[in-house]
């Protein structure tokens, strides 16, 4: 069953679009509130996300902004607002669709399954012989089992999944421990250290790719 998470600010609208994915058996998590939003995508393993753009307090444009620096999830914007300046803005920011309201559902759901079947499995990684497991939450490298606590192996799994990509400590926090966690900086530092240590006794490279960027984050390379 796939999750979808869909942001208005309209009630009413909400309600219609999960009566709309209801025979399709979408597992559907609605919200009006952009932070609210935020926090289920680093909470729920969402699969695709349904934005509306006038929100009061944060915009559709800046919340698709925002998804955008940590996650990769499918999105479609779905608004009446049908400007081409406002459809080009949408897709720049890293929207994957645009679709203006009032809208058919049958179109609705035909493009989220066509956005659905081009998302490639992400339960397994690999990088560099490293191989990244959610299915049984498991690092190995040549066969060889890396004990990770759960916070070490999800810390990491955000790294390989986005090689190259620049991660910030607070992002970090925000991924792992949740926004209203009260963590340190420090505290992903002596997580990262654990998992260098750990990697490094199986023999792999792990100064290759695992890289810090100094007053930021960190960062996998390939």
């Amino acid at each position: 069953m796939y999750k979808v998470l869909v942001i208005d600010d309209e009630i009413r609208m909400l309600e219609l679009i999960e009566l709309y994915l209801e025979p399709y058996a979408f597992d559907c998590y609605k919200t009006t509130d952009a932070n609210e939003a935020l926090t289920q995508l680093i909470q729920n393993r969402i699969d695709l996300v349904i934005l509306d753009i006038m929100m009061p307090k944060m915009d559709g444009f800046e919340l698709c902004e925002k998804i955008r620096e940590f996650s990769s999830v499918p999105i479609i914007m779905l608004t009446a607002r049908e400007e081409q300046a406002d459809i080009i803005k949408g897709l720049k920011l890293g929207a994957d669709d645009y679709i203006t309201k009032p809208f058919d559902e049958n179109e609705l759901i035909a493009r989220m399954e066509a956005l659905l079947r081009r998302v490639p499995p992400k339960e397994m990684v690999e990088r560099n012989g490293l191989i990244w497991n959610k299915e049984k939450y498991e690092l190995s490298y040549l066969n060889r089992v890396i004990p990770l606590t759960r916070k070490e192996f999800e810390l990491i799994g955000y790294l390989i999944k986005n090689p190259n990509k620049v991660y910030e400590r607070e992002m970090l926090i925000e991924l792992i421990w949740g926004y209203s966690a009260e963590i340190e900086g420090r505290t992903v530092d002596s997580h990262i250290r654990n998992i260098r240590e750990k990697i490094g006794n199986v023999e792999f490279p792990i100064e290759q790719h695992l890289k810090t960027v100094w007053g930021v984050g960190y960062k996998w390379i390939e």
